[in-house]
């Protein structure tokens, strides 16, 4: 139904589109009365060409129909009964002489549908993202512009100098001909000494107003770079503030399984662009205040330029110190002696040619109250909390991609020092980070910088049982941090619907796959977690759920938290179900109850997979006969897969609602043992319900499952 709801927002051309996409063939009144159920079908699984899946489409035809007089017989008054009519009349006696028609016809619809939705909503990121690229590039030229026309101004201002100088220097030499005049003779000296007091005047009033043009040039360049400077910080927020903060973000979901947050080469460029114009800025600068030294003048220069030489050191320190990234992060869950790695990132490094003397960078592990104190600027000097072994590294200059990274390859954390814990904190919701710093300089000793950054929060680990829980953590704090917290805040509550999106971006990760937690599965989830039996969504969109129901409280009746439940069934499907998911064959996220009846109106040996309330990483089948088996594991499916199993068990026929079991399993049965090879015959294992007679007049019942060792004696 999401697509659905998605297509009615399209506009303009997209919606003429959509809208064609419907008439007497299939009227739009079906699609949108039946969204839900026409998205959730398996069309693309028909083959169109083969008539031999054509009992599969009548199937299709059929629960169409069904699903048609179900929604009309919901329809109150004459709406409700023309409705009936009409949608029963086409699609009962539109396709019922070629149901495969109908299901090229639904395929259509849909991938047409997903299409105009796709590049109306790549459209619109790319034009937003089009349009803020622009809006930089075009700041960039302005300030380009803008350096340009204080270069030149500056050269001005560097001629006039020079040249009033040189008259400065000519009224000296006058003042020491009128001092030599006494020598000569009376009449000569009264007439030379007129002509010399003359040419004396003459240029000390030139050189008063120039004096005076000159000290307004001055102010008038110190103007315009007081201007270039606004706009550089203006244009560095929005690339460090913006545009690097959502990268970082961007690769603080991905650790949820979020989209790759993308390259670092078009951030990179902006940053050396800032680089490059910053520095001619400065230079600028540095040599107006040599020409201030060469000729002091009366007035505020020495002051202002004071200000703005202090002004461009802060833009590159800021430039430089939030440039200095992690390119890689350190796993987020770290176990003890485990090697790993990280990469850390100047983008500025080459264009500052930082790389002539490749600066260190080391590795330190520290707390969260360690992370807080750094952040204050407190002094932290050599505190860690913790040993890493092989944690310097040089950095290195590529020169084919312009960067200056170093590649921390095999770390490894030898041992952890542990803070006090609070309340019922436990070790796997402790947080600590891998700080990573240097110190370099840039302009040749000109300027030098100490920085460091911090990865994201690492919960440290020192046995494969405690992953779960610390990977809860991560997925908490990575899902719910926000930008410029104090390390490492997040929220103790969130709403629901907040809750979900994470999870199903970690299930969809996991799963590799498109198919993520439906509607109907997060209202299972939300059930779950909150003790509730409300079918409705709705109710829970304002709901908000804590990290103790998270994952520190165990659910009612059980010994695990909610978090440990979904992770298992999350660990089960990624290691053997992971096919039978993408395929759709697994409904899971139904409890015994629904199970029950959604069977009851169906023939015996009609079954569902469903995830087991009770175990962990555990999932069972319901069927019609025999209501639930007892669930699988990680630990069964190494010994035999699922599709085998389902195969074993002749009494199961059709897979909910009614796909008959070998159209759906029978690529994934392991294929028949090959003959004896030197008089040997490999026994096979095989599973069995023992009599499932005797359940009838029990139901509903948990029978065992066993196993036998047959041998095929060719």
């Amino acid at each position: 139904m999401a697509m659905w709801i998605q297509a009615q927002q399209l506009q303009g051309e997209a919606l003429h589109q959509m809208q064609a996409l419907y008439g007497q063939h299939f009227p739009i009144e079906v699609r949108h009365y039946l969204a839900q159920w026409i998205e959730s079908q398996l069309w693309d699984s028909v083959e169109l060409d083969n008539p031999a899946e054509e009992t599969k489409a009548k199937r299709l035809l059929d629960n169409l129909v069904s699903e048609l007089q179900k929604k009309a017989q919901l329809q109150g008054g004459e709406d409700g009964f023309l409705l009936k009519i009409k949608l029963g009349h086409y699609a009962s006696h539109t396709y019922d002489r070629c149901p495969l028609e109908l299901v090229r016809c639904i395929k259509h619809i849909l991938h047409s549908e997903q299409r105009l939705v796709q590049e109306a909503t790549n459209v619109s990121a790319m034009d937003s993202l089009s349009q803020r690229h622009q809006q930089i590039n075009q700041a960039f030229e302005e300030l380009r512009l803008a350096t340009q026309d204080t270069e030149n101004e500056l050269r001005k201002l560097q001629h006039s100098q020079e040249y009033f100088i040189i008259q400065y220097q000519e009224n000296l030499r006058i003042q020491a001909q009128l001092s030599s005049l006494s020598s000569l003779p009376p009449a000569e000296r009264t007439q030379r000494e007129t002509t010399l007091q003359s040419k004396r005047a003459t240029v000390e009033a030139w050189l008063t107003r120039e004096a005076s043009t000159l000290q307004k040039y001055r102010l008038d360049l110190s103007e315009q770079h007081q201007k270039t400077l606004a706009l550089l910080r203006k244009q560095q927020t929005l690339i460090l503030d913006e545009e690097l903060i959502q990268w970082k973000r961007r690769q603080q979901l991905a650790g949820n399984g979020g989209p790759h947050e993308g390259g670092l080469d078009v951030l990179q460029s902006w940053c050396e662009k800032l680089a490059d114009l910053i520095w001619q800025n400065r230079q600028q600068i540095r040599r107006c205040e040599h020409l201030t030294q060469q000729l002091p003048l009366p007035g505020p220069m020495e002051e202002l330029l004071s200000k703005l030489n202090a002004d461009i050191t802060d833009i590159i320190s800021a430039l430089v110190t939030s440039t200095f990234i992690i390119e890689k992060q350190p796993p987020q869950v770290l176990k003890t002696q485990t090697k790993f790695a990280a990469t850390v990132r100047l983008l500025v490094g080459g264009k500052l040619n930082v790389h002539m003397n490749p600066p260190q960078v080391k590795a330190v592990i520290v707390s969260e109250q360690q992370a807080k104190a750094l952040l204050k600027n407190e002094s932290t000097h050599s505190e860690s909390s913790g040993e890493i072994l092989n944690n310097n590294c040089v950095m290195e200059y590529h020169q084919a991609t312009g960067t200056l990274s170093a590649h921390f390859r095999n770390m490894s954390l030898k041992r952890i020092k542990r803070s006090d814990r609070r309340g019922a904190e436990s070790v796997t919701e402790e947080k600590f980070t891998v700080l990573f710093e240097s110190q370099f300089s840039v302009g040749g000793n000109e300027l030098v910088f100490h920085v460091k950054t911090l990865s994201l929060p690492v919960v440290v680990i020192v046995h494969g049982s405690q992953d779960n829980n610390a990977t809860a953590t991560v997925l908490w704090d990575n899902a719910f941090a926000e930008p410029g917290r104090v390390p490492f805040i997040v929220p103790d509550k969130v709403l629901w619907p907040q809750l979900c999106e994470a999870l199903d971006m970690k299930y969809k990760a996991e799963m590799h796959s498109s198919r993520g937690l439906s509607d109907d599965n997060l209202v299972f989830l939300a059930q779950k977690g909150f003790t509730s039996s409300s079918n409705n969504p709705e109710d829970y969109r304002n709901m908000t759920i804590s990290w103790a129901q998270f994952n520190r409280e165990s659910l009612p009746g059980r010994n695990f938290t909610f978090w440990q439940w979904f992770d298992g069934v999350v660990e089960l499907m990624k290691k053997h179900l992971k096919p039978h998911w993408n395929d759709g064959a697994i409904l899971g996220f139904v409890n015994k109850q629904q199970a029950q009846d959604m069977l009851l109106s169906k023939p015996n040996g009609t079954f569902l997979l469903r995830f087991s309330d009770s175990e962990i990483g555990g999932i069972t089948i319901a069927w019609r006969l025999v209501w639930n088996l007892l669930p699988y594991t990680t630990k069964d499916f190494s010994i035999r897969s699922l599709a085998d199993r389902i195969s074993d068990l002749n009494h199961l026929l059709f897979l909910y609602p009614d796909r008959p079991k070998d159209e759906v399993f029978a690529k994934y049965y392991t294929p028949p043992l090959s003959k004896a090879v030197d008089g040997y015959v490999k026994p096979q294992i095989k599973q069995v319900v023992p009599d499932v007679n005797q359940y009838l007049d029990k139901l509903p019942s948990f029978p065992f499952l066993i196993f036998r060792i047959s041998k095929q004696i060719p």
